[in-house]
């Protein structure tokens, strides 16, 4: 077989960061219409990763966040996007690059991508702003659902792959 100079499975990785971005991008600006949430599985170990220490203390290499009800001040940038949520009633800022996206699904429509893990890049300064402090603090339940299941139908990208 032919060495792939091309690198095709970066490029659908690329491509498939797009439709996250771009759905990201969409619910901070119109936010999230109808049904509409989406849970994010994250590497935390990811350089760039911005958590609160408690959190990353109980989940090491990966968690889900959960973007629905209550999230604050979302913006997305070209290589990461930045949220504000509640933890135990406490107001974080958390940075996510790109590349540390390991899953992304929307339950409402069925619809999800899984990552594989990639090798760590350099750390490279995130094209988001520095963390807003949240406006008003509403006194509802947290948004995150850590380890959250979904019944959304999984795309790998081994299924697009030559054998």
């Amino acid at each position: 077989m032919a060495q792939d100079l091309y690198q095709y499975d970066k490029m659908i990785d690329r491509a498939l960061r797009g439709i996250v971005r771009e759905a990201l991008e969409r619910a901070a600006r119109e936010g999230l219409r109808g049904a509409h949430h989406f849970y994010i599985g994250i590497a935390t170990e990811m350089p760039g990763v911005v958590i609160p220490d408690s959190l990353r203390a109980r989940y090491p290499h990966e968690v889900t966040i959960v973007l629905q009800h209550q999230f604050w001040d979302l913006e997305v940038g070209e290589d990461s996007f930045s949220v504000t949520l509640s933890f135990q009633k406490q107001f974080e800022r958390l940075v996510i690059p790109f590349a540390a996206v390991r899953s992304f699904a929307d339950p409402s429509v069925n619809f999800s991508l899984e990552f594989a893990a990639a090798e760590q890049p350099a750390a490279k300064p995130a094209g988001v702003p520095a963390p807003i402090a949240p406006s008003a603090a509403p006194a509802a339940a947290p948004a995150e659902k850590a380890g959250a299941k979904t019944t959304a139908e999984v795309v790998t990208l081994d299924s697009f792959r030559k054998r």
